[in-house]
């Protein structure tokens, strides 16, 4: 079953969610396929209630490193599951720059939304300096045994990892087939050290960065993708379900 994301990160008002929500679900009706939109928390409820009679899941972007308490501003794990959320995104590359996210935090997070029966996207990847300096491999390897430190095996089940070089988001530069397989290939030989080869070879892993219509059905054929990541190009609802049945 291939696996497509939709971050539709701060994209969308709750009003503009219900448009496209309903569009999506009149059209969208493949079970081959495994559809979640990351959605904003303004628009969860939105999507809870056009989204809870389809197969489509919906994802959140991000959740507290706490569980409860005095954390203005925060949402924890309980709240996203409350609000209908299947999957939850941590760590993505723009929580990595631009609000300093750590991988101890990271690994903190997807303690906290597995606990609350949410499921992981991990996004790990490298930046457009770690690229030069090839040094990529190295990067995602650190990321994968920091983020999943203390896991049980079993749990993993649970995540999905996203390979998202940080130079292609929002660049219009996706990754060649080469560098997505190489990349794969590193995360699944990161998985298999820290657990076991049945791990590394069961992991569930979905390329995001610069997809668009035009490149993503060459991109879904890299080998040991199970699915796609997809950012900007998911706004347009039409633009979405065109690479849908592409996939």
């Amino acid at each position: 079953m291939k696996k497509i994301i939709a971050n539709i990160k701060m994209g969308q008002t709750p009003s503009e969610t219900k448009k496209y929500l309903m569009t999506l679900a009149s059209k969208f009706d493949d079970e081959i396929k495994e559809l979640t939109i990351c959605l904003p928390y303004t628009s969860l409820a939105c999507g809870q209630y056009l989204l809870s009679n389809t197969n489509i899941a919906i994802g959140a972007q991000n959740l507290s490193d706490e569980e409860k308490g005095s954390y203005t501003g925060e949402i924890s794990g309980a709240m996203l599951k409350d609000s209908g959320v299947k999957r939850v995104i941590i760590g993505h590359s723009e929580r990595r720059s631009k609000f300093k996210e750590t991988n101890k935090l990271i690994n903190k997070k997807i303690k906290i939304a597995l606990k609350n029966r949410l499921e992981v996207i991990l996004c790990v990847g490298e930046n457009l300096i770690d690229k030069n300096t090839m040094k990529t491999l190295d990067v995602i390897t650190v990321q994968i045994e920091e983020c999943l430190k203390g896991l049980y095996e079993n749990e993993l089940e649970n995540i999905t990892i996203a390979y998202e070089p940080v130079w292609a988001i929002g660049t219009g530069k996706s990754a060649t087939i080469k560098e997505i397989e190489a990349s794969v290939s590193a995360i699944r030989k990161a998985v298999a050290h820290s657990f076991s080869q049945k791990a590394g070879d069961e992991m569930s892993i979905v390329y995001g960065g610069s997809i668009n219509v035009k490149n993503i059905a060459s991109i879904i054929k890299a080998k040991g993708l199970d699915g796609v990541l997809i950012g900007g190009s998911s706004l347009d609802v039409q633009n979405l379900l065109y690479m849908i049945s592409l996939c």
